[in-house]
């Protein structure tokens, strides 16, 4: 084998790793299979995240999600039961979400939040669920521990629950709450 051809199967074997098509390769004409592709990883309720800015993630089976909540939960120190418990009420467990405000990915954050985490594609779950732990973990040493004002906070921003010094009055945010709180009891249950 001459050098070329390793250094082609080389480029081959990071395209295949990476998605990425090797420099000089003719792009594949979009057609019905890659249609229907994109339309399963970004069904019509969810946008496509903005070109050039992040990429979808493929689908997210629950044992990897579990695993990346019990490595960020050991890292942060934060209850594995809260950090499911957001998931599921912000996204579904869904990677690939986008909230009609903007907030994307598993623990849905906002664009500003994710970067000022570090977070550099939101709908990566690795870094999205990273993100969010320690997001969580600012929130929860910024109220004392306490788990309902912490949780209000992710919803409705700090400033808020310290302007009300509770829960504050927003019907959004209380059913949150109340929802998140739930979740946490069966997940703790489990």
């Amino acid at each position: 084998m001459d050098i070329l051809s390793e250094i082609s199967a080389v480029q081959n074997r990071i395209a295949e790793i990476t998605g990425v098509p090797p420099a000089g390769a003719a792009q594949p004409t979009p057609g019905a299979f890659s249609a229907a592709l994109a339309q399963a990883l970004n069904p019509a309720d969810q946008p496509a995240p903005d070109a050039g800015t992040a990429t979808a993630a493929a689908p997210v089976p629950p044992a990897q999600i579990d695993a990346l909540v019990q490595q960020n939960a050991d890292i942060w120190q934060v209850d594995p039961a809260l950090i499911k418990s957001v998931i599921a009420n912000e996204s579904s467990f869904n990677a690939n979400a986008t909230s009609s405000a903007g907030a994307q990915g598993l623990m849905q954050l906002m664009p500003e939040t994710a970067a000022s985490l570090g977070v550099r594609n939101p709908y990566d779950p690795a870094q999205n669920v990273a993100g969010g732990t320690r997001y969580l973990r600012s929130l929860l040493d910024r109220f004392n521990g306490n788990t309902k004002l912490a949780v209000a906070a992710y919803n409705a921003g700090p400033g808020a629950v310290e302007k009300y010094g509770d829960v504050p009055p927003y019907a959004e945010t209380q059913n949150y709450v109340q929802n998140v709180l739930g979740s946490l009891d069966r997940y703790r249950g489990q």
